[in-house]
C-alpha cells in the first residue's frame, strides 16, 4: 500500500462551495485538528474536545481502524484508497459510491473503538451493557427456567454509547440538513453504525468443574472490524444513486425501477471516476505499474486493473523457509531456498 487513508471532510456549510469544501478538507487531516477548530463553539463535539480527551483518542484510533481497513477492502481496486498527494482529500470533494464508503467506514471505526473502550473500562461515564442481562434473565424467571442453566451476566458490550460518541464526534456538526451532500453523509454515517449494531451477537462461556458447564454466562458482542468492513464492501458494490427528493430535505432513487435504498445501504449521488488514467483534480494516479493477476477474472486481475491495457509480466527471486524439521525439544529448525516467482505489471 502507498499511504494510510486520512478522514473524510466533516465540515460542511450551506450553500456548499469548493472552497469551503477543499478548506474542510484539509483541516480535518485528523480528529485534534477539528478539535482546535471546534474548541470555541458549544456543539457536543466541542464538549468532547474540552472535556474528554481520552475519549478523542478513541476516536483518533477508530478513524486509524477504518483508515487499515478501507486500504484493506479496496487493495485491488483503481482507487485503492491512498492518501498520496492528497488523492483521499480530492476523492472526498465529490459524492461518489467511495466517499460513501469511508464515511461509513469512519463512522463505524469510531464507533468501534470507543465501544471497546468502554467495555475495558477506559471510558468515564460509561459502563458496560447490562439492559438486556436484565430483560432476558427476567424473561427466563418468569419462564421457570431452572437455575444452573444459563443466565446473561457479565459486561456485554455498549454499542449504544458507541453510537452516541460517534454521532456526538461527527453527525452534531450539521445543523442544516437540508443540502443533497449532507443528507447522503448522514444517511452513511448511519449505515456504518448499523453495520455493527444490526450484527451483534451472542457470546458465550461455560462454568462447572472439569468443563461440565453447570452454569453458562452469555453476553453480546460487536463482530469482528474485518466482518463489518466486508459487509460495507458489499453494500459499497451495491450502493443506490440518488437525487434530491421534491420536499427537499430527503433524497430518492434516481431511477423509478431501483429499490429504496433501507437505512443499512449506502447510497451516493455523483458517478465515479474510472480512475484509470492520472486525473490530478480527481485524486486518480491511473493504474499504470499497478500489480495484477493474470488469471484472475476479479478486481485484481489484469483484465479489469488495466483497464483494458495491455500487462507485462516478470519474475523475480524470493527467499523463503523450507525443508523444515523439528528437533526434540523444541526447535524447528528450517533452510533457507529461493523460488522465482511471476508477476503482473499494467502498462
Amino acid at each position: 500500500m502507498r499511504a494510510v487513508l486520512v478522514p473524510v471532510c466533516l465540515l460542511l456549510v450551506s450553500p456548499i462551495s469548493t472552497t469551503s469544501w477543499t478548506s474542510s478538507s484539509e483541516l480535518v487531516l485528523n480528529p485534534k485538528q477539528m478539535c482546535k477548530k471546534a474548541r470555541r463553539s458549544r456543539s457536543k463535539m466541542a464538549d468532547i474536545c474540552n472535556n474528554k480527551p481520552g475519549l478523542v483518542q478513541h476516536v483518533q484510533s477508530g478513524v486509524g481502524l477504518a483508515q487499515a481497513e478501507c486500504q484493506y477492502q479496496f487493495r485491488h481496486r483503481r482507487w485503492n484508497c491512498t492518501s498520496a498527494k492528497k488523492s483521499i482529500k480530492k476523492v472526498m470533494l465529490r459524492d461518489t459510491r467511495e466517499t460513501g464508503f469511508v464515511n461509513a467506514i469512519i463512522a463505524a471505526g469510531i464507533t468501534y473503538q470507543v465501544t471497546r473502550a468502554c467495555t475495558k473500562g477506559e471510558q468515564i461515564g460509561c459502563s458496560c451493557d447490562k439492559s438486556r442481562n436484565k430483560r432476558k434473565n427476567k424473561k427466563k424467571k418468569t419462564m421457570n427456567v431452572p437455575e444452573g442453566d444459563w443466565a446473561w451476566d457479565g459486561c456485554g458490550e455498549n454499542i449504544e454509547y458507541g453510537i452516541k460518541r460517534s454521532k456526538d464526534f461527527l453527525d452534531t456538526r450539521y445543523k442544516k440538513k437540508s443540502d443533497m451532500k449532507t443528507l447522503v453523509k448522514l444517511h452513511n454515517y448511519v449505515a456504518g453504525r448499523l453495520a455493527i449494531k444490526n450484527y451483534m451477537h451472542k457470546e458465550c462461556k461455560c462454568h462447572g468443574l472439569s468443563g461440565s458447564c453447570t452454569l453458562k454466562t452469555c453476553m453480546r458482542k460487536m463482530p469482528s472490524f474485518r466482518e463489518i468492513g466486508n459487509r460495507l464492501k458489499q453494500r459499497f458494490d451495491g450502493a443506490a444513486k440518488v437525487i434530491p427528493g421534491n420536499d427537499g430535505k430527503s433524497f430518492i432513487p434516481e431511477g423509478d425501477t431501483i429499490k429504496p435504498p433501507s437505512k443499512a445501504d449506502l447510497v451516493y449521488s455523483e458517478e465515479s471516476s474510472n480512475f484509470c488514467n492520472p486525473n490530478n483534480t480527481l485524486g486518480s494516479f491511473g493504474t499504470q505499474g499497478r500489480v495484477c493477476n493474470e488469471t484472475s477474472p476479479g478486481e485484481d486481475g489484469c483484465g479489469i486493473l488495466c483497464c483494458g491495457r495491455k500487462s507485462q509480466s516478470f519474475t523475480k527471486v524470493v527467499q523463503k523457509n523450507c525443508q523444515c524439521e523439528f528437533h526434540f525439544c523444541c526447535d524447528v529448525k528450517c533452510k533457507v531456498c529461493n523460488e522465482t516467482v511471476r508477476y503482473s505489471v499494467c502498462q
